[in-house]
């Protein structure tokens, strides 16, 4: 199987909680209370609560037959001071809880230029109860280009990514934008977390909201440690980092929102149910 180089630490938070953009340093501020308890090492940046803007859309059939077969297809701009970067992140995920059938996706693609391939495993709290830790394993491919354009074929994408000739589905089928929505994402880094033996981890703390109509979705608060090998990772850091995490979710209760993630969010939209394995 292919080793994990990353572990991502994921909880939803209640759109409610974020009527200002204060919202952003008192969650911050919850969460350092939690790693004092844990002696887990906080370090907040200078820019902490700096605003970034991202634009995310999701592509699928009518059908949603990529997400059915565990695919993610995301086009992701930056905007800098209002104003989108010329080059677009395009990126296709195969997520599963089973590792295996993760590592077994080849996401390599039929392209040349600045691609990224990463596998990583996604933590994240159990759907019903705070307090649980439970894992996805995602097989990414990264693509960054200038102004990338989606051709609106499945076929002409299943050329790209010969991965997704494991989709059960017409290639003459069309994609378009899933429930017709794009995401408007504001993300603020405040800092990083010390867990001890070499593992550390950048924090994010985000929100979604449906850019037509400015209603938030979902924030997500969100930590990630880099790694060159699994097998490396300090037992008593990564014990360290799982506990925080659950404590994380019991000591403010108030602000998470279970049973979902933020993807799963944006096809649960629409009036169309869809089967996945998040």
């Amino acid at each position: 199987m292919l080793d994990i180089h990353y572990r991502e630490y994921k909880i939803l938070l209640r759109p409610q909680q974020f009527y200002s953009p204060k919202r952003f340093e008192d969650y911050w501020n919850e969460v350092k209370a939690v790693a004092k308890k844990h002696g887990v090492g906080v370090v907040t940046n200078k820019d902490a609560f700096h605003r970034q803007v991202r634009e995310v859309l999701f592509y699928d059939t009518p059908d949603f037959d990529l997400y059915r077969n565990s695919f993610i297809l995301r086009k992701r701009t930056f905007y800098d001071d209002g104003w989108p970067r010329p080059e677009h992140e395009l990126a296709l995920k195969y997520r599963s809880p089973d590792r295996q059938k993760a590592t077994a996706v080849e996401m390599a693609p039929r392209i040349t230029g600045a691609v990224q391939v990463k596998f990583k495993e996604e933590i994240l709290p159990l759907k019903e109860e705070l307090g649980g830790i439970r894992s996805l394993y995602s097989h990414n491919c990264i693509i960054t280009s200038l102004g990338a354009v989606l051709s609106p074929a499945l076929k002409n994408i299943m050329s790209i990514f010969p991965s997704m000739s494991a989709v059960d589905a017409d290639g003459d089928s069309q994609i378009d934008l899933v429930n017709s929505m794009a995401v408007e994402e504001i993300q603020v880094d405040p800092g990083h977390f010390d867990f001890g033996h070499g593992y550390e981890a950048k924090a994010t703390i985000a929100i979604w909201r449906n850019r037509a109509s400015e209603q938030s979705l979902v924030g997500e608060f969100a930590f990630q440690a880099k790694f060159d090998h699994y097998s490396e990772v300090n037992d008593k850091a990564k014990r360290l980092s799982e506990d925080f995490f659950r404590d994380v979710q019991n000591m403010a209760p108030e602000w998470v929102q279970l049973g979902t993630t933020k993807t799963a969010m944006v096809y649960g939209i629409g009036a169309k149910e869809v089967a996945h394995s998040e």
